[in-house]
C-alpha cells in the first residue's frame, strides 16, 4: 500500500470515527439534559476534557504513544482559547433563539474561509464555494427557524464564532509546524481547556439555567449518563483534532453539518421528533453539497498529486544529467573555440 493510499485510508477512518463518536455523545447527552434535566453543559464538558487527559495519561504510560514538548505559550494560549469558545457557544445558546444559534454555527464556515483567506493566502476555488453555498443554504432550511436577534446575543455570538474559526485553524497550524500528531497536542493542551471550563463552568451553567451544579441530585441513572457521556467524548476530542490535522478547518466544519443532519435523521426514527418537509428538503440539499465539496476535495487532491509527480520525475530526469556542460567560461582553445568546463552548480540549477 502507498503512501498516498495509507493517508487516505487515515482520513476515512478519521473522519466515520468523529461521525459515530459525535452522533453517539449527541444522542447520548439529549438523554441527561432532555429527559434528565442535567442542564449544565459547559461543565459536562469540562469533565469530558479531564477524562480525556487522564485516558491519553494512561496511553502515554503504556506507550501507545509518544510525549513531545514544544512551544509551552502555544500549547497554553491554544487550550485556554478552545475552552473560552466553547463556553461563549454555550453563551450563544443561551441568550439567543435556537434558530440564531443556528446562523451562528453557519457561519463558522464563511468565517473559517475569510481568515485561512487573508491571513494564509489560502485559495478556495469557486467550485469549493459553490459546493459550501449549497450545503450552508441547506443546513440553513434543515435547521433554522426562528430568528430572534437582541444585542447581547448578537456579541456573544460574534465572539464565539471568531475563537471557534481561530482555535480550529490554530489545531491545524500548531500540528503541521511543530510536526506533532493529534494525539500529542490533544494531551499537552487538554488540562488548559479542562481547568477553563472547570473554573468558568460552574458559573456560566448558573447563569444559563439559574441552578448550581453541585446542588444537583445525582441518581445512579445520571451519574451513569455522565460517565457514558465522558467515555464517548474521548473519541469525540481525539477524532476532532485527528480530523482537522489531517484535512482542514473547514473540512472539519463539514463534517459537522453532516453529523447536524445525522442527529436530525436519528432524532426522528429513534426519538420520534417532529419533522417537516423544510427538514427534508434542507437534508437533501445539504447533502449534495457535501457530496459536491468531497468530489472537489478528491479532484483538487488528485490534481495536486500529479502536479507533486511531475516534478519529482523532473527532479529525477535532472539528477540524470551529464554533468559536464558547454557554457561560456574562462577555459578556451586555440582558435577561439570555447573549452568544455565543468558545472558543479547545475544541480541547483535545475
Amino acid at each position: 500500500m502507498s503512501e498516498s493510499q495509507r493517508f487516505q485510508l487515515g482520513t476515512i477512518g478519521a473522519l466515520s470515527l468523529s461521525v459515530v463518536s459525535s452522533v453517539s455523545i449527541v444522542i447520548c447527552n439529549k438523554a441527561l439534559i432532555s429527559t434528565l434535566g442535567f442542564t449544565f453543559a459547559t461543565t459536562l464538558t469540562s469533565w469530558h476534557l479531564l477524562v480525556t487527559f487522564c485516558s491519553l495519561h494512561v496511553a502515554l504510560w503504556m506507550k501507545l504513544f509518544e510525549h513531545k514538548p514544544f512551544d509551552s505559550r502555544a500549547v497554553m494560549g491554544f487550550g485556554i482559547l478552545n475552552g473560552i469558545s466553547i463556553g461563549l457557544l454555550n453563551l450563544s445558546l443561551g441568550f439567543n433563539s435556537v434558530g440564531f444559534y443556528q446562523m451562528t454555527k453557519l457561519a463558522i464556515i464563511p468565517c473559517t474561509v475569510l481568515l485561512e483567506t487573508i491571513f494564509f493566502r489560502k485559495v478556495f476555488s469557486r467550485t469549493i464555494q459553490f459546493s459550501l453555498t449549497i450545503l450552508l443554504l441547506g443546513v440553513g432550511i434543515a435547521t433554522v427557524t426562528d430568528l430572534q436577534l437582541n444585542a447581547l446575543g448578537s456579541v456573544l455570538s460574534l465572539l464565539a464564532v471568531v475563537t471557534t474559526c481561530v482555535a480550529q485553524i490554530m489545531t491545524n497550524t500548531i500540528q503541521k509546524k511543530f510536526k506533532v500528531s493529534s494525539t500529542q497536542l490533544l494531551y499537552q493542551s487538554c488540562p488548559y481547556q479542562a481547568i477553563t471550563l472547570f473554573v468558568i463552568g460552574p458559573f456560566l451553567d448558573w447563569l444559563l439555567t439559574n441552578m448550581n451544579v453541585f446542588a444537583f441530585n445525582y441518581t445512579p441513572q445520571v451519574l451513569f449518563f455522565i460517565v457514558l457521556s465522558c467515555l464517548i467524548s474521548v473519541s469525540v476530542n481525539f477524532s476532532t483534532f485527528l480530523v482537522i490535522g489531517k484535512t482542514s478547518a473547514v473540512t472539519y466544519q463539514v463534517l459537522g453539518h453532516l453529523k447536524t443532519c445525522l442527529v436530525l435523521g436519528f432524532g426522528f426514527v429513534l426519538l420520534h421528533d417532529p419533522f417537516s418537509w423544510h427538514n427534508i428538503l434542507g437534508i437533501l440539499i445539504a447533502v449534495i453539497g457535501m457530496v459536491l465539496y468531497s468530489y472537489c476535495c478528491s479532484l483538487e487532491s488528485q490534481q495536486k498529486a500529479g502536479e507533486v509527480s511531475a516534478q519529482l520525475s523532473q527532479a529525477k530526469e535532472s539528477e540524470s544529467d551529464p554533468l559536464i556542460g558547454v557554457e561560456n567560461g574562462p577555459g578556451m582553445l586555440a582558435d577561439g573555440v570555447k573549452a568544455p568546463v565543468w558545472n558543479s552548480n547545475k544541480d541547483l540549477q535545475a
